[in-house]
């Protein structure tokens, strides 16, 4: 028996990275229900649990499709900027997508929440609207995927695990909206509560040279 094996991960199905009826057609996929990441988990466990130092070099290796010759050795084409988004980035998005039923609106208050204070409420709005309108654009693909051995709960296969309408408004016109409403939001309150701590370290500083504040005469 000969069986055709795919490699498509779970982040790779969300985003829409592969070619519907080409590199995404298989008969079985192993690895078609794990995000790249946990992937990338298992592979540095096996290297050094199952005997197989060689999975360490793979788990190491770049992602790459391998769509364009080698520049002096070294892969010119990198997946993660392909696709403008990282597999950390599409882990996340694919968990709270299905495991915790998260939309547009849900997505970005999400991710404000964890990416507080590293990453501005603005460049969080484009990641989520980036990842939806990726995500709506390509969602047909999910409609042929090839039948993957199912382990986790946050797998896109929409034959079995994941029912879900496969046309959407790919411009999302009100969750988008009320995206810029909440960053509208988030951005004043960041500036409100930056202001009081501007103004004491002001007053610290004219009282460290030696001249009270006026409120302080």
């Amino acid at each position: 028996w000969l069986l055709v094996l795919g490699s498509a991960n779970v982040d790779e199905c969300l985003r829409g990275y592969l070619t519907k009826y080409d590199c995404s057609s298989a008969d079985i996929n192993p690895i078609g229900s794990i995000s790249k990441t946990d992937l990338r988990s298992f592979l540095q466990w096996a290297a050094v649990n199952l005997g197989y130092p060689v999975l360490a070099q793979v788990e190491a290796a770049p992602p790459t499709a391998e769509l364009e010759p080698l520049i002096d050795g070294q892969q010119p084409q990198l997946d993660e900027i392909d696709m403008g988004m990282t597999y950390a980035e599409l882990s996340l998005y694919g968990r709270l997508r299905k495991v915790a039923r998260a939309g547009p609106v849900a997505m970005y208050n999400a991710c404000a929440a964890m990416w507080r204070g590293r990453l501005a409420p603005g460049a969080i709005a484009s990641k989520v609207k980036d990842f939806f309108r990726f995500y709506s654009i390509n969602r047909h693909k999910a409609t042929v995927l090839t039948p993957a051995y199912h382990m986790e709960s946050y797998s896109p296969d929409d034959n079995r695990y994941d029912h879900r309408q496969f046309l959407y408004n790919i411009s999302w016109p009100w969750q988008f909206k009320r995206i810029d409403e909440l960053v509208a939001r988030d951005e004043a309150a960041a500036a409100a509560a930056a202001a009081p701590q501007a103004t004491t370290s002001a007053a610290a500083a004219v009282v460290a040279d030696g001249v009270p504040p006026a409120d302080m005469k």
